[in-house]
This record gives C-alpha cells, structure tokens and sequence, in this order.
C-alpha cells in the first residue's frame, strides 16, 4: 500500500488541545511519505492550529455550529478528493460517517473499555487492554504498520510571523521590554473540576515573581477572561510591585503560542493551552485534579512536572471533566498546596535547558 500513497486524509475535528497532540502524526507522517498530499479536516475555529504546519497541504474546515447538511457535503468533498488513506483520529459518529464508503480508514484505539473500567469502577486494565502511551503516540499507531513511528521531536505548532508581530507590538505598547523575563499562567479549563483554586494560582504567581522578578501573563479564552481578571486582582493584592498582563479573551490560539515563547515556564490546569506550552517547548508545571496519566493527556515532549493528589480512590472521575466534583469534596484540587506548585516551578526554572 505504501506505493500507492498519493493522497492522505487526517480527520480530528476537536479540541485545540488534541488537535496539538497530532502534530507528531503530522510530521511523522510527512518524512515518511514526504511526496504524499497530506491534507487535514478540523472545525473552523481550531484550523489556525494547523494552518501554518508546513507539513499539511491543504486544510479542510467544518464549519463552526455546522449542522447536517454541512456534513453531508464535507462527505462528499472527501468522496470526490478520492483519497488513498483516511486516518480518523476522532472516532466519532460525524468522522465515522463523513469516512463511509471511503476505500482504506484507519482509526484510533481510543482504549474504551480500560478508560470505562478506570473510570467507572476503578479498575485500571490499562496493560492489558492497550497500555498507557501519550496521545500523541495514540495517533500514530494507526500507521505504525506503515513504517510511521515517534522520531522523539515531541509536538509542535506554528503561527505566522505577522502573528509573532503582532504579540511583540502589543508587549511594547504594553510597557514591556524586549528582554523582559515572563512566567505564563494558564489558571482556567473547559471544565470546571480540571481548575485548581484561583487564590492558591494568584498566591503562586505572586511568590515566583517576587524570586524571580517576572512579570505575569495570564492566558485564557473570551469565556475565561473574568476568572482571570479575578486573578489578576488578587496576585497585585498580594504583590503591589508584580506587574501582570492579562490577556484572556485579548489574542488568538496562534498568538497565545506566539506569546508563550516569551515565558520560562508555563503553570497551568490540564487543558489546551497547557498542550500548546509543550508543543512550544515551554517548561511546564501541571496541575491534574480528576483526571490521570493512564487517559494519555500529561505534557508531551518538553520539561514539565505534574502536581497531583495521588492518595484518593475516586480519581480519576472522568475523562474529559465534569461541572463540579461528584463527591462535593473536590479534594483532588484542594489537597494540592501552593508549596507543591512552587517547589515544582522552582526545580523547572532551576533546571538547564535539556
């Protein structure tokens, strides 16, 4: 089959965070089939993820609140594109039928059952039924039979230089300096019991600027601006001299990563922006409260240390989040100290660059 690759597909409508994950297939993919049209199918507003990987040759958007009838024509402009491969790297019930009909798909073990047995009963099976790789190995093992293997690069995401620009204008107009030291704080999630406690993110801030002289750049979405403007609020009631830049809701993905590359280390809640630290190569501090490393989301291929309650019995609770803790204790999050935090982010930031 290898000999009549000419045009491969690559479907993962969602998230940003899993959309990151994939840049490893992407270019694995690449140097193994570098003359291969390898295009990729997202929904609309994740595609800056992936529209400047030099590795994709077309990006194909699902429209943002898309319904049928755009599904419908999204399976057959796949149909008509006549591709050699699909690999469906969602598993969905939308990716299962925008591939049906299609000659040759490969998909993800997602690792149902273990997760389900985990999650539910706590029953951890993971080596017998698929063991625990990254996500990002996840992805590639679909073609692994096809010679596509890690190369040990990690993750990566792009963005272009008017974006690069773009972040370097707005930290001049902020006040900054070219050579000014950042830490980055990503303090919020989609949902709510991934989100370790804002005074405890606020106190942390304020106690690493104080030692190292950094400033603060909080980083969220439109949805997650007021979580972090509170923030904001209370590193500058515990630290008048810390000087803080929110910019939640203020800059795109693409420039979030821009921005990032500024910071010494990135703190952050199990999320997106924490996958886009470590595609970046940022050091990385994480906080994980329900979730575990068996579900395959820790940081992937840069410096990073996970902080998290591993003495109870009711994690993980879910895979994906939940609105609140279903013990009402929330002790996953609240038994994680800011000592914890602070000791971690001091070994990174003491660290040589590996």
């Amino acid at each position: 089959m290898t000999d009549s690759l000419h045009r491969t597909l690559i479907i993962r409508f969602s998230s940003a965070g899993d959309i990151v994950l994939s840049s490893l297939l992407v270019r694995a993919f690449r140097s193994h089939f570098p003359e291969c049209q390898l295009d990729y199918c997202v929904k609309e507003e994740y595609a800056s993820l992936v529209r400047f990987n030099p590795h994709i040759s077309n990006v194909i958007e699902f429209p943002k609140n898309g319904g049928f009838d755009e599904l419908k024509r999204l399976r057959r402009k796949i149909q008509q594109s006549h591709y050699d491969l699909i690999i469906d790297i969602h598993d969905s019930l939308r990716s299962r039928y925008v591939c049906f009909g299609a000659k040759h798909v490969v998909r993800i073990n997602k690792r149902k059952l273990a997760r389900v047995l985990l999650v539910k009963f706590k029953l951890n099976l993971y080596d017998k039924l698929g063991n625990t790789p990254s996500v990002a190995l996840r992805y590639l093992e679909p073609v692994n039979s096809l010679g596509v293997h890690d190369d040990g690069k990690g993750l990566e995401l792009f963005f272009s230089d008017e974006e690069r620009r773009r972040v370097q204008t707005l930290l001049h107009y902020a006040g900054f300096k070219p050579d000014e030291r950042f830490i980055g704080v990503c303090p919020s999630a989609k949902h709510n019991n991934k989100m370790w406690l804002k005074d405890r993110f606020a106190e942390v801030a304020a106690s690493l600027s104080s030692k190292y002289h950094c400033a603060i750049i909080l980083f969220g979405s439109e949805n997650e601006r007021k979580w972090c403007e509170e923030i904001e609020s209370l590193i500058r009631s515990l630290n008048a001299e810390t000087r803080t830049l929110n910019l939640a809701g203020k800059i795109s993905l693409t420039e979030t990563a821009a921005m990032m590359d500024y910071c010494s280390i990135i703190i952050s809640n199990d999320s997106g922006l924490m996958h886009i630290a470590a595609a970046r190569k940022r050091k990385v501090v994480a906080i994980f409260g329900p979730t575990v490393k068996e579900l395959g989301f820790f940081p992937f291929g840069t410096e990073s240390i996970v902080v998290e309650n591993k003495n109870l019995n009711c994690r993980p609770c879910t895979h994906v989040g939940l609105a609140a803790c279903p013990k009402g204790h929330f002790k996953c999050m609240n038994e994680i100290s800011i000592e914890q935090v602070v000791e971690s982010a001091n070994t990174l930031l003491q660290s040589r660059p590996q």
